[in-house]
């Protein structure tokens, strides 16, 4: 099939062609993420059990890697609502066809982050405490707390996404429908919510789909903002500043479309997705991950600057330490893979190299979780007294629960990618006439 070839028929072919019987390789690696899951699991119960001192956590370091996940996966959701939702009102048609994919991953990454504090609060049983509501302790969330801003702002980024997510499904799941026999009929038939096409049917739908987006639009912006609060809100060096709301929000959507790339280019191959993830598609995402990349350097470098104009010589001696102490290290690997690396992404020959696209989103995806680990870790463990200074290193229990969520977050994808569209094909029958 060729690009001139691709009618609204053959989309449907194309994308429904995805949704037939799995093989026994499919199974096999559903298999082997569900026993990553298993270990994840099995290490938070040895940590309830046993305690959270399992853990590398310490004191000066008590935020570790459960934090860091929490943060990066986050990060992770926000490229969903970048591609869908900002792109959308800006009427940039190149999101189209990697949208539904890129929603699919903002809903399994913020369920996935949603498990970090709880792991992370040790004695799970006690989280109705951070709920408003009497309790015999007569104890009330402190709504000032940024932490209680998390849970207001990842419940509310998580159901509207769900929504959006959902409500742009609507069309492809009556197309399933429609060719779909027996008990998948019926299956279907609910999902679609008695879709039949008409237009008044559609012009709700527009409506619906572009009044999401435009209430999604601020949270980009808000949910991440409220994260960086969590650190910036702390009067701890290389915390209490200013540019932590920016600077999340773009380290957010630079590792989220880093993470686009990485699920889409083997997606694109599996599924025989070449003529409607076209190169040019690719191109776009790797453009925009440089344009976060310079945002993401600049605000290295502007760091530096604020610390060394103040001449407060605990930020100084703050980002000293992170850049030539014992987590030097982790910090270069943060600034090569997510400032230096992606400007690769400049030359055309490298953008339009299927090896290079992955290869480039997977340093990162690796530079922006050391990104998270440098903030986290790197500010605590060189406080303000020299006698409370440590070091912090993660336990084969966190490796293992980290390790389990990434098999949380492939396992849901890939059971999504083989039981629903991965590919929006109303979005992209939006595109034909445009060749």
């Amino acid at each position: 099939m060729t690009d001139t070839a691709l009618t609204y028929q053959s989309v449907d072919d194309t994308v429904l062609d995805t949704l037939k019987p799995p093989n026994a390789r499919y199974w096999m690696t559903v298999m082997l993420l569900f026993g990553g899951m298993l270990l994840g699991a099995g290490c938070w119960l040895y940590q309830i059990l046993v305690g959270i001192g399992v853990g590398g956590q310490n004191n000066p370091v008590h935020w570790g890697t459960y934090l860091i996940n929490f943060v990066f996966w986050v990060g992770i959701a926000h490229s969903g609502t970048l591609i869908s939702a900002v792109l959308h009102l800006f009427r940039a048609k190149w999101r189209n066809p990697i949208a539904r994919a890129a929603e699919t991953m903002t809903v399994f990454a913020v369920c996935t982050a949603g498990l970090f504090p709880f792991i992370h609060l040790g004695r799970v049983w006690m989280v109705f405490y951070m709920l408003p509501f009497p309790n015999q302790r007569t104890l009330w969330p402190n709504f000032q707390s940024p932490l209680m801003f998390d849970v207001v702002a990842i419940s509310t980024y998580l159901t509207v996404s769900s929504l959006f997510w959902y409500t742009g499904m609507l069309p492809d799941l009556a197309v399933i429908r429609d060719r779909a026999t027996g008990v998948r009929r019926k299956i279907f038939t609910v999902l679609s919510l008695g879709w039949t096409g008409e237009f008044e049917q559609w012009r709700h739908y527009a409506r619906g789909y572009l009044f999401f987006a435009a209430l999604a639009t601020p949270l980009v912006i808000s949910v991440h903002s409220v994260v960086s609060w969590d650190f910036a809100l702390g009067v701890v060096p290389g915390w209490h500043t200013t540019i932590f709301a920016p600077y999340f929000v773009a380290g957010a959507i630079h590792s989220g479309l880093a993470m686009v790339l990485t699920l889409m280019i083997p997606l694109r191959k599996l599924f025989h997705y070449e003529q409607i993830i076209t190169m040019r598609v690719l191109e776009m995402v790797a453009k925009t991950i440089v344009f976060t990349g310079l945002i993401v350097g600049f605000a290295y470098g502007t760091e530096i600057f604020i610390a060394w104009y103040s001449h407060n010589i605990v930020e100084m001696e703050t980002f000293h330490w992170r850049m030539f102490g014992d987590y030097a290290t982790e910090y270069w690997i943060m600034v090569i893979c997510n400032a230096m690396i992606p400007l690769l992404f400049l030359f055309k020959k490298v953008r339009t190299r299927i090896k290079w696209l992955l290869v480039i989103s997977v340093f990162v995806n690796i530079g922006m979780w050391f990104e998270r680990f440098v903030i986290i870790v790197g500010s605590v463990a060189h406080d303000f007294l020299p006698y409370a200074w440590g070091l912090y290193a993660p336990t084969l229990v966190e490796f293992g629960i980290m390790f389990g969520s990434f098999c949380l977050f492939f396992f849901l994808f890939v059971l999504f990618v083989k039981h629903l569209p991965s590919v929006s094909m109303t979005e992209i029958k939006e595109t034909l006439h445009e060749g």
